[in-house]
């Protein structure tokens, strides 16, 4: 599995190259957002980590671009900042995942693994429309529709809500959606899901007389027609 590491300080860069090699993984490095920006779209790689905090193009643009070009690779973003709003700036930007430091080797190969895992998942998975009431996903153009209507979600407004989708009519707890829509245990505060259920609710419910995404309390979330 090769994979892209993009990060400005040079002992952390080689401490997870070390370790990513240790387990079997072929990682390239790039120092700053440029030259990871031109090695990421001029090869292929299973995953890219990359700091927020970079110099001559900043993670989260790099993010952005990398996103428009190639828009399924996972990626997982290094940083100091960890604040609610940070992780879903971070997020918005389009990483699939958000490693606040310092961390553990071992904890960033745990989200390494599970993001190759499910994006082996979404490659071999043959349904390529998910559908609920008037509401549509199509997992390969990326286009989501409400009674024909489209509907622009950032990457991760557009995980959230295909796993609802995938989930309907079931109640779906915050820490089951944390798992397995970011692919982690992390701490995700106490309104980090919500932030990002009424973004969801903003989106596919204005304009709209039926409402798809009810709060259950104390028990999570529940995509249902009223």
């Amino acid at each position: 599995m090769k994979i892209l590491l993009i990060e400005d300080d040079l002992r952390v860069a080689e401490l997870i190259q070390r370790g990513l090699t240790e387990q079997g993984f072929v990682p390239t490095l790039a120092y700053d957002g440029h030259s990871g920006k031109k090695l990421a779209l001029q090869n292929e790689y299973d995953l890219i980590i990359t700091d927020v905090i970079l110099p001559k193009l900043d993670g989260l643009d790099l993010c952005k671009e990398i996103r428009q070009n190639k828009p399924d690779i996972p990626i997982i973003m290094l940083t100091a900042l960890g604040t609610t709003d940070d992780k879903v700036e971070g997020f918005d930007a389009g990483a699939d995942d958000y490693l606040v430091k310092p961390f553990e080797m071992r904890e960033l190969l745990v989200r390494v693994r599970a993001l190759l895992k499910r994006n082996n998942k979404t490659t071999n998975n043959t349904v390529t429309v998910l559908k609920y009431a008037d509401l549509e996903m199509n997992l390969h153009t990326k286009i989501v529709k409400r009674n024909n209507i489209e509907i622009n979600l950032t990457p991760k407004e557009f995980n959230l809500l295909g796993y609802l989708l995938n989930n309907p009519e079931r109640v779906l707890s915050r820490l089951e959606i944390a798992e397995n829509v970011w692919d982690t245990h992390f701490d995700t505060g106490t309104n980090f899901i919500d932030v990002y259920i009424n973004y969801l609710r903003k989106k596919i419910e204005k304009d709209f007389d039926t409402k798809l995404i009810h709060t259950k309390s104390g028990m999570g979330f529940i995509l249902k027609s009223e």
